[in-house]
């Protein structure tokens, strides 16, 4: 058992240091990036900062299971769920913000997913969780409220899904050259591969598909960081050698 906790713990370890290294990096970057295509960078930034301020607290308790620390295994899944609640903030600005331009309707529209995010974390508080239940390889909880999960899945996951799924498809039904295709979509594909796997660690009874999922989430954030600074080779491979700036300025007249 320990094995399998000890493995899990390291799943989220490099869950939180490789998404807070690329919310790093995307905020360095900022020097390259016009006016315009900022506020997209900083929902980025913010986006991937929460993803890794959810695993973190998780590492945390994957070690107080280890070291049989129950009361710091729950308070620190209480923890999580609050930057997880918030996730879809981001990223709803992220895309309304691409499609619009307008940061002001993005703010407001994302805004409504922090009172969706409220909710459900009310729900959950109030109505507490069954656990942590000990397995071969994690340690686990079960949600009490129904609510708090149809919260989720309808206003908070059903949605932004839908979201990035019509930002594709227009993407896909526009001419545009390859490399801005690749900036443009392959993002897109990270963030909805983490989003959907982070969903299925939150509300899975299998301890399995629990790693599994967390395993596909660090594969989502490695993908995401090859989108916005992919290796010399892949440049000459897929013919995407430009400017970030470039890049930038082609995807905002394009969409």
């Amino acid at each position: 058992m320990t094995a399998g906790l000890i493995l899990n713990a390291t799943i989220c370890f490099a869950i939180t240091a490789s998404s807070f290294a690329f919310a790093w990096v995307l905020a360095s970057s900022e020097d390259k990036h016009n006016e315009k295509s900022k506020p997209a960078l900083w929902a980025l930034v913010v986006l991937w900062s929460l993803v890794a301020l959810t695993y973190l607290p998780t590492t945390i308790r994957m070690i107080a299971s280890v070291t049989n620390h129950p009361s710091l295994d729950l308070m620190m899944y209480n923890l999580a769920a609050i930057p997880f609640s918030m996730v879809t903030v981001p990223l709803v600005f992220f895309i309304l913000y691409i499609i619009t331009g307008n940061q002001k309707i993005s703010g407001y529209l994302s805004f409504l997913f922090i009172l969706f995010g409220a909710a459900y974390l009310a729900f959950l508080y109030s109505n507490g969780v069954i656990g942590p239940i000990m397995t071969e390889y994690s340690s686990m909880f079960k949600i009490n409220s129904d609510t708090a999960i149809n919260i989720y899945l309808v206003g908070l996951f059903v949605i932004p899904t839908a979201m990035i799924l019509g930002l594709m498809m227009l993407i896909f039904l526009q001419r545009m050259p390859r490399h801005l295709r690749y900036r443009t979509t392959l993002p897109l594909v990270a963030i909805s591969f983490v989003f959907d796997f982070m969903l299925t660690d939150m509300i899975t009874d299998m301890d399995v598909m629990q790693v599994a999922a967390r395993t596909f989430i660090l594969i989502g954030t490695v993908l995401a960081f090859l989108a916005y600074f992919p290796p010399s080779t892949l440049k000459k491979t897929l013919g995407i050698e430009t400017s970030l700036n470039e890049s930038y300025e082609e995807e905002e007249n394009g969409l």
